[in-house]
């Protein structure tokens, strides 16, 4: 049995604990206790309108139908993986890596619960802790270049949900180019068939104050990947320099000339990047 102390992986929008099973693998091999979660309103805990299964299928419909995750926050995505961290810790701390969005749910937890937080790895993810909600980088000369706008389908405020049709074929090429642009076709293909239409708005929408003295206190890592086509890397080295601004210490960063999702594309890089940030910590 490992003594190390375990991590718990975090997937973005749309995704779910399934996108970590390449990393979970690698990490097992090299003694280190992990488990991948589902976020609120994700994976298992996410479940898709109606109107996404009707045949035939009425593409109208399924844009405006309500969104069931609608009621979903980053504070009680939070309270949720903070239960989770508790079982999975049985008392101890865990470490939180958290890819793209989950970023958000894992700043979140270290500010709330520090004590049950070992160290944060963000694996291209969104960080705010500059007091602005996540939703706000959406907007800035940073982000320039993203090519998440193509999937999106319906109206976010409306739905309070970022709604994607994954089997549209358009928006499959879209979500590809996106997020898995340098990764086999054929995982791609699996990918895409488990994705969740709907990422609530309320994660990104919420804005979260952190402090020095609890969130800052963590050691904090980023994986930036520089090849990024949601989270361009001009605002994954601005996420850094806000962590920095906010922190005792200062962050470990390391690169892969990976896309959006190196767990598929590069899993042993990324468990190396991960191994290393919680053995360090």
């Amino acid at each position: 049995m490992s003594n190390s102390l375990p991590v718990v992986l975090l997937h973005g929008s749309w995704h779910g604990s399934w996108c970590w099973s390449p990393v979970t693998e690698r990490l097992t091999a090299r003694g280190i206790t992990s488990v991948a979660v589902d976020l609120e309103g994700h994976g298992v805990r996410g479940p898709s309108p109606s109107a996404r299964w009707a045949r035939p299928f009425d593409a109208a419909a399924f844009a405006t139908a309500p969104s069931p995750v609608a009621h979903v926050t980053a504070s009680s995505a939070a309270a949720l993986l903070i239960e989770q961290i508790r079982a999975i810790g049985a008392g101890r701390p865990c470490f939180l890596v958290a890819h793209s969005m989950g970023g958000v749910v894992a700043t979140a937890v270290a500010e709330r619960a520090p004590e049950l937080v070992a160290g944060v790895v963000y694996v291209t993810a969104i960080a705010p802790v500059s007091g602005q909600p996540a939703e706000y980088y959406a907007g800035l000369p940073e982000n320039a270049g993203a090519k998440v706008g193509p999937l999106i389908v319906g109206d976010p405020q409306t739905l309070r949900a970022a709604r994607i049709d994954p089997g549209d074929a358009t928006r499959r090429a879209a979500a590809k180019e996106a997020f898995y642009h340098d990764v086999d076709d054929r995982t791609v293909d699996a990918a895409i068939a488990l994705l969740t239409t709907d990422a609530p708005r309320g994660i990104p929408g919420e804005r979260l104050t952190v402090t020095r003295e609890r969130y800052g206190s963590l050691p904090h890592s980023y994986v930036v990947c520089t090849r990024d086509n949601a989270i361009p890397v001009a605002l994954q080295r601005r996420f850094v320099r806000e962590i920095d601004a906010v922190s005792t210490t200062p962050t470990t960063v390391t690169e892969l000339a990976s896309s959006h999702s190196p767990f598929l594309s590069q899993p042993a890089a990324l468990t190396g990047a991960i191994a290393a940030a919680v053995g360090s910590a």
